[in-house]
């Protein structure tokens, strides 16, 4: 499922300018280590989200935690799970430990989809109920698609979130390094306060740009935060 990438997929061009950010919830007997995920309560699982893909041998890497630094039950789980054909132990940190997997034929996936739609895996990540994802993508027609995927393959598909952001990113963050700069620069020196601590000029002088870059950067990000945050869309 999470983070796999289908070679030879076709890309829909889109509005590079702006995008969306969608969190969902996906569910069903058969998406990657969903029996293990049932079987063992005291396991988060993450994939690792710079590690390529292998297309000959389609392996793929997790990151495993446990409340108490026993893996046993979880690889219990691992050699009964349905969905994994291969699993291998790579790195072992004491109650962190990194495995590469593979999955059997019948698994179901959500990733190569969201790639045809023109879309990112940003973060998939084990629930009680399921997968957790942060899906970037183009419009509102491709999540569409991919709602529409998961209904016909009878995932459970729940979206928990979905804002708009300006531009494309790597990682899908509100907000851009300058922005985040500006805003926590302003809250260290007083900006916040009331009365107000400091001004556009000092804190332009402090972070080397024009008072001007400083008002729009503080005013734009403050606008993401309550954009994602604080509103609801419908």
């Amino acid at each position: 499922m999470p983070m796999e990438v289908e070679y030879g997929a076709t890309y829909r061009t889109h509005n590079p300018t702006m995008t969306f950010i969608s969190h969902v919830t996906v569910c069903h007997p058969n998406l990657a280590l969903a029996p293990t995920i049932e079987a063992v309560s005291n396991i988060s699982l993450k994939v690792v989200p710079t590690t390529g893909t292998d297309p000959e041998t389609g392996m793929f890497f997790f990151l495993v935690e446990t409340d108490d630094g026993n893996f046993e039950p979880f690889e219990a789980a691992l050699a009964d799970d349905t969905t994994v054909d291969q699993a291998e132990m790579v790195a072992d940190h004491g109650e962190t430990r990194i495995y590469r997997l593979c999955y059997t034929p019948g698994t179901k996936l959500i990733t190569p989809k969201t790639t045809k739609v023109g879309g990112l895996m940003l973060e998939a990540r084990s629930a009680r109920q399921g997968w957790l994802l942060r899906v970037q993508l183009p419009d509102r027609k491709s999540l569409s698609e991919l709602w529409d995927y998961c209904r016909a393959e009878d995932i459970l598909f729940e979206l928990d979130r979905l804002y708009q952001q300006e531009s494309l990113t790597a990682d899908g963050k509100s907000l851009t390094d300058a922005q985040r700069k500006a805003l926590l620069t302003a809250f260290e020196e007083g900006y916040f306060e009331e009365p107000r601590q400091t001004s556009h000029e000092a804190l332009a002088e402090q972070l080397g740009i024009s008072s001007t870059a400083v008002g729009g950067r503080i005013r734009r990000g403050t606008s993401r935060l309550i954009e994602t945050t604080l509103v609801s869309d419908e």
